[in-house]
């Protein structure tokens, strides 16, 4: 049984406490947050000791071999760089939530001292993780839905927070841009176009045009100010020989032959009933992933494809700033 710390007790950090709980591989032994009840109220709740820095935790001798990082910080990512470095200095595998942090530079630094250490490092990029979004893709590598040409996706909630003028492409958007990559590969080329909503100081529309390496054609569409009973996000990949549509991750799945009147549809395959749903299953494989021994190089949603699509968001907002199609570095 892994014995597992969480470091950042708000709401993500619970939702993550949940999801070990009911895992049969995992128990909770440490909880951390710098605001001392927080960490005190989850040790209670959890059967863990409370520690209220990561250094603290670290020096105390618990016995820890893994852990989540649920930290946020400006743009839901910048809080996550000091504790994750002392986690992995200190050789823990260590799941990471997204964005994998709001600073490039910092990104980098993560996934190099991983890879330096050979410790696995994941992110929480968990719309990946659902049964539809695998059915498409075993789809997608066996040929059913030919020569792969478009992949369109929509993602939108209402959300008012205005931190910082970024804050909707690097907050909500690594779920989207990874998704897209989980079916299509690396990102080679960005177009981006931003707008605010009304009344809005920070740009919280956004469409961006996207070419990937391999020649597949993208667009993003995404919101902060859409939403409500018509849905949250729609993913769409076009092929040759069918189309295949998923809403709202994890409800339902169609496949649409190109050739054929016959149309499949699931609703909520593997039993999987709403997004909340795919904390568990991704937090469900990263245990696994510990559990089979994988290389850190193979686990599933690693620290560096969070890194890749923390680079296409840069050339998103570079893309827009200079009024150019912009190259997304890959590395």
């Amino acid at each position: 049984m892994l014995k597992i710390a969480i470091v950042g007790m708000g709401n993500i950090g619970n939702v993550h406490a949940r999801c070990y709980q009911a895992n049969p591989n995992t128990e909770i032994v440490a909880v951390c947050d710098i605001i001392r009840e927080k960490a005190d109220r989850a040790a209670q709740e959890y059967g863990a000791r409370a520690f209220y820095s990561v250094q603290e935790m670290l020096a105390s001798g618990t016995t820890i071999d893994a852990a989540s990082m649920c930290t946020r910080g400006e743009e839901n990512g910048s809080e996550h760089f000091t504790p994750t470095m002392e986690l992995l200095e200190a050789g823990i595998p260590t799941l990471g939530e997204k964005p994998i942090s709001n600073d490039v530079s910092e990104a980098r630094r993560m996934v190099a001292l991983a890879k330096k250490k050979g410790i696995p490092y994941g992110i929480n990029l968990n719309h990946r993780f659902t049964p539809a979004a695998r059915r498409a893709k075993e789809w997608l590598d066996e040929g059913r839905l030919g020569t792969l040409n478009i992949v369109n996706m929509t993602m939108w909630i209402n959300n008012p927070i205005e931190t910082s003028p970024w804050f909707h492409i690097r907050a909500l958007h690594p779920h989207s841009l990874d998704v897209m990559r989980y079916f299509a590969g690396d990102y080679a080329k960005a177009q981006c176009f931003f707008r605010k909503g009304e009344g809005r100081k920070i740009w919280s529309n956004l469409q961006a045009n996207l070419l990937f390496r391999n020649g597949v054609l993208g667009h993003l569409t995404g919101s902060y100010d859409a939403g409500g009973s018509y849905g949250l996000e729609t993913l769409e990949l076009v092929g040759s020989k069918g189309r295949v549509v998923i809403n709202e991750a994890c409800e339902k799945l169609w496949f649409y032959p190109r050739f054929s009147a016959e149309v499949e549809c699931y609703e909520h395959l593997g039993g999987m009933g709403s997004f909340p749903d795919t904390f568990g299953s991704r937090i469900g494989a990263w245990v696994d992933d510990l559990m089979k021994g994988t290389p850190p190089d193979q686990v599933d949603a690693k620290g560096e494809d969070a890194l890749k699509v923390q680079l296409c968001i840069e050339a998103c907002i570079e893309s827009w700033k200079t009024n150019q199609v912009v190259t997304v570095k890959q590395k």
